[in-house]
């Protein structure tokens, strides 16, 4: 729908500063005391209220349910007084503690998505009226929900050797499925060698491979079973060399180790398999266990500590080494506080930083389970942060905000509207300071509340219901139009996020992982009307909520940064003050150079903090890190294991407020560089400039981040 939909109009307040009407005054004042009168009378009633309602009790039929991946139930509620007797007129509705494994409707409609132990809550609610997803309740139970995992259907080998000669020792691959369809890595194999004296397999695949002949190997993981037949051949290597990409490296740089077999006549031998390993010593100011080092199967070495390490190849009785030496990496720099706007009354979400259409440089910020506003800095001089102006629209949460390429129209989303139509409002923004217009509005199958949405060339991806993303053409802003959408396959699929770079759409989907899209730049006919899939990205945790592209300029990878969010030790607290929350979960690196096989290779992971948003510029990655703060992280070159240990993070900034939502707690939602400094939004404090200090030379760091 465009502007002029159902529900309250978005409108646009006055600028801060500017006196209001007498008639508006009066109105507010009365209305204050009608809120206060409302609320002391509140504050009261409940003890009186709450008296027969603790008495309830709830049944529910059946107490506990087992369930299939894919089966579905009904629940039943029987509500009770203290004397045992029905009531009748009590509502009871249902929520799932896990709704992506298992989901349940507000009348108790369950499906049952993905293995596990999972839990139901039936509650009667305090405001029947409240139509949230887990309202207050004054009686409740809860609800045991066990899906078993479904039985595997096949197992395989994979990643088969062409060759195999008598001495080496590869490892062979199998891959699990189950009979939902999804590779499982849960399961126990079990390997076996009808003819060991020729090729014997140990409990992990690895082969040891005696003499030559033909051999017969199996592998079982429940009632499935795959047979492979091999025919092992003499070793031909009669010599070993190894070779070093580099001989001196710093801390987290990757070195290519590429070892050669030849064979008698100095011929290279092709299909040889080599195996790597790396010893050393660290430097000796280094007191830490643990491996300071790393070698993959193809030979890429990377160290986490300074020290000289040796790199050992072996191809069955030939062995060749070579060493390097690392030294620290040294990038850490001090974090300077340039300026500040605090938003202290009421939670913030996401920003956006651009320069306007007037040449001024701007930022808009949304806020978080209150009222729908949105405010916009001028950001000009970053020392001097002014807000220009507040934009209210009819919501509770303003989560995500996204302003065009061209810098003259934002949109943001809506969440908690009062009449469930949320969708997305579309700005005039290119000159702020002189007014922000309502251009339109667009709820039409945007159900569920928009929580995060992109904008690139003309069109819109706003998540819808949190299933999928539609895309809503705004090439002509007073009248936006869907024009297309995305949705997966998957049983009970979710989508957090998705961001689009050079036409290419990443979705960020939680279990189900990253998806990528062609919707224009992929080279596979993909359009905004018709997205076509280029590929997918899982990992066990399932905590996929942001991703972030970017192709690194020094070697041409294509990666992807794919953030986690998890909250294991507290959920999100809604009221002022209470508990500083402590999140967890981390930054996955992609290389998705190849569409058709994207790996995990390295990690970014701070201790005892989680991630949020992400962004990626000029070689460095840029991180809302939760109670971890702003976290600023050298990804040039080559990535490869864990980039935390190796010293790449850059900075670190913790913005303390003794005056915040909740009080001296860093609670950092995203950050964007922006003319040589960095935006940031807290969630507690609102937003925040600052910028690296300048290096005083080679190897000196100012001091450490406050």
């Amino acid at each position: 729908m465009a502007a002029g939909g159902s529900g309250r109009s978005p409108e646009v307040t006055k600028p801060p500063g500017v006196d209001a009407d007498p008639a508006t005054l009066n109105t507010s004042m009365r209305l204050t005391r009608v809120l206060a009168f409302v609320l002391v009378a509140w504050s009261v009633a409940p003890a009186a209220q709450e008296a027969p309602a603790a008495a309830l009790t709830i049944e529910v039929e059946p107490p506990a349910l087992t369930l299939e991946v894919g089966g579905k139930a009904q629940l039943g509620a029987t509500v009770r007084d203290a004397d045992g007797a029905v009531v009748a007129d009590a509502a009871v509705v249902f929520y799932s503690r896990a709704r992506r494994s298992v989901s349940v409707t507000r009348g108790g409609a369950v499906e049952a998505y993905r293995p596990g132990e999972h839990t139901l809550v039936a509650l009667v609610p305090a405001d029947p009226q409240d139509s949230s997803r887990r309202p207050r309740g004054i009686a409740r139970i809860e609800v045991p929900v066990s899906v078993p995992p479904p039985p595997v259907e096949r197992v395989r080998f994979t990643g088969v050797p062409q060759r195999f000669y008598a001495g080496t020792h590869p490892r062979l691959d199998v891959e699990v499925v189950d009979a939902s369809g999804v590779v499982r890595h849960d399961v126990d194999v079990e390997y076996g060698s009808a003819d060991p004296e020729v090729a014997g397999i140990d409990a992990y695949g690895v082969l040891q491979l005696h003499r030559p002949g033909d051999a017969t190997l199996s592998v079982a993981a429940e009632e499935a079973r795959d047979t492979l037949t091999i025919e092992v051949e003499s070793n031909p290597v009669a010599s070993l060399a190894l070779h070093a990409s580099e001989e001196a490296v710093r801390t987290g740089d990757v070195v290519v180790f590429t070892a050669v077999p030849r064979d008698a006549r100095g011929l290279t031998v092709r299909s040889v398999p080599v195996e790597f390993a790396v010893a050393g010593e660290t430097a000796p100011s280094i007191l830490a266990a643990g491996a300071a080092a790393m070698i993959t199967s193809e030979g890429r070495f990377v160290a986490e500590r300074s020290g000289t390490f040796t790199v050992v190849a072996t191809a069955g009785a030939h062995v060749a080494r070579r060493t390097v030496s690392v030294r620290r990496r040294d990038v850490r720099r001090e974090v300077e506080l340039v300026g500040r706007a605090p938003v202290r009354d009421r939670r913030t979400s996401d920003l956006w930083v651009w320069e306007g259409t007037d040449g001024r440089d701007y930022a808009i910020t949304g806020t978080w389970g209150s009222d729908g506003s949105s405010y916009i800095w001028d950001v000009t001089d970053p020392s001097d942060i002014r807000r220009v102006r507040e934009v209210q629209v009819d919501a509770r949460t303003v989560n995500d905000v996204k302003v065009s390429e061209e810098g003259d129209i934002a949109v943001i989303s809506r969440e908690g509207a009062s009449d469930r139509r949320n969708g997305i409002v579309i700005l005039g923004v290119g000159n702020p300071r002189e007014g922000v217009p309502v251009l339109a509005e667009y709820t039409e199958s945007l159900t569920g509340g928009v929580h995060n949405l992109f904008i690139s060339e003309g069109h819109v991806y706003a998540l819808s219901a949190g299933r999928r993303y539609d895309v809503i053409n705004i090439e002509d802003p007073g009248n936006p139009r869907r024009v297309g959408q995305f949705e997966m396959d998957t049983l009970g699929h979710s989508i957090h996020d998705v961001w689009v770079s050079d036409g290419i759409a990443f979705s960020s989907n939680w279990t189900d992982g990253v998806v990528a899209v062609d919707v224009g730049g992929g080279g596979r006919g993909g359009t905004p009307e018709r997205p076509v899939e280029l590929g997918r990205y899982a990992y066990p945790s399932g905590w996929n909520h942001a991703a972030f592209p970017y192709t690194s300029p020094s070697t041409g990878k294509r990666y992807l940064f794919a953030g986690d969010e998890a909250f294991p030790y507290t959920g999100l607290s809604r009221g002022r003050g209470g508990t500083p929350i402590v999140a967890a979960g981390w930054i996955h690196v992609i290389d998705w150079t190849d569409w058709a096989n994207p790996r995990e290779v390295a990690r970014y992971q701070v201790p005892e903090a989680g991630s949020h948003n992400l962004w990626v510029e000029d070689d460095t990655l840029y991180v809302g890190y939760y109670n971890g703060g702003l976290r600023v992280v050298d990804v040039s070159g080559e990535l490869l294991g864990d980039l935390y240990a190796q010293g790449r993070e850059i900075a670190r900034f913790l913005p303390f407020d003794p005056e915040g939502f909740t009080a001296n707690a860093p609670f950092v939602w995203g950050a964007q560089p922006f003319k040589g400094h960095i935006f940031f939004t807290d969630w507690n404090s609102g937003l925040w400039a600052v910028r690296l200090a300048p290096r005083t030379g080679p190897g000196r760091i100012i001091g450490e981040p406050q």
